[in-house]
């Protein structure tokens, strides 16, 4: 049986040919013998309780000229589907929402939607993490400029960051006696009317900002650490971050142990942890990536061990 498989995603146009992760995932599913069906939000639609989309037929390849190509284009109803992968990368906002919804509906209708519809809804990538408060470093999440303050003069070195981004986007370092307190505690709450999350900052971040990657709970036994680089403190590769691969600490471990049977009881079957020393600081659901540097780097196939754990899911539906 050919496996149909859908993607929702930005523009495959635009895209870091080099370093995007759901490019590898789409050409393992075409090694694999894979249909593969493309859309994009705007291409998806709810008619008469049917989810459908306006899907183009997708052949990929690992060619930094020409990664890929449509040879056709159709309405299908996503019941048709047997897998979508929801690789919409953040701003998690109101369409991403209703995405979701439209997506849960295919789930209702038998299709395995990989991150589960409901858990991406749900699973905050900054507040999930403080369903672990015993792996996290000192947190406060608060619209309130005076709490801010409050954790900031308690332990004088802090990152502020909203909750809705990525890549090192609008976050900030406050130290001791920074003037410009004031000024990103009023642009990041909006004046006081938006939630965002403060932490202590984590010195160790000068050894990297280490993504784990689990399929199905299970943890790759290597982590990619996004070291800084320069006169920037954050470990982001999208900031130029230094990608570095290490092997798994104890610590590392530990955090995953505990982590997993909480993503699998939710159904997120591909999942980025950032871990910055011994502290958990994010758990990434709406689109991680790291596979293209550790493929490289170790000569393995991620995209094949989560494929192997997506063709179980499918034949025991």
């Amino acid at each position: 049986m050919t496996i149909r498989l859908g993607v929702v995603m930005d523009s495959i146009a635009t895209i870091n040919y080099k370093k995007d992760s759901t490019l590898a995932m789409l050409c393992e599913a075409k090694a694999r013998g894979y249909e593969i069906y493309y859309f994009e939000q705007k291409d998806l639609a709810l008619y008469k309780g049917v989810p459908q989309a306006t899907a183009k037929l997708l052949n990929v390849q690992y060619d930094a000229s020409a990664w890929f190509s449509f040879y056709g284009e159709t309405t299908i109803s996503l019941a048709e589907l047997d897998v979508i992968l929801m690789r919409k990368d953040p701003p998690f906002n109101e369409e991403y929402i209703y995405t979701t919804y439209l997506l849960e509906q295919a789930e209702r209708l038998g299709v395995l939607v990989v991150n589960r519809p409901q858990a991406l809804r749900d699973a905050n990538e900054k507040l999930f993490a403080m369903y672990f408060p015993q792996c996290i470093p000192d947190s406060v999440v608060t619209q309130s400029q005076e709490k801010l303050r409050e954790f900031w003069l308690t332990h004088h070195d802090i990152v502020c960051k909203p909750l809705n981004t990525m890549g090192g986007t609008s976050v900030f370092r406050l130290r001791t006696g920074d003037v410009n307190a004031n000024v990103i505690f009023d642009t990041l709450t909006r004046n006081g009317t938006s939630h965002i999350m403060a932490q202590k900052f984590i010195p160790e971040i000068e050894h990297g900002d280490k993504r784990i990657i689990l399929i199905d709970g299970e943890p790759i036994p290597y982590a990619l650490a996004r070291v800084p680089q320069g006169n920037d403190w954050r470990g982001n590769l999208a900031v130029g971050a230094k990608g570095v691969v290490q092997p798994l600490t104890e610590s590392d471990l530990l955090i995953c142990a505990q982590v997993a049977p909480v993503l699998r009881e939710r159904g997120l079957y591909f999942v980025g942890l950032d871990v910055i020393g011994n502290y958990l600081t994010e758990i990434n659901v709406t689109s991680p990536t790291g596979i293209r540097e550790l493929d490289s780097a170790l000569k393995i196939n991620i995209s094949a061990q989560l494929f192997d754990v997506i063709e179980k899911k499918i034949r025991k539906r």
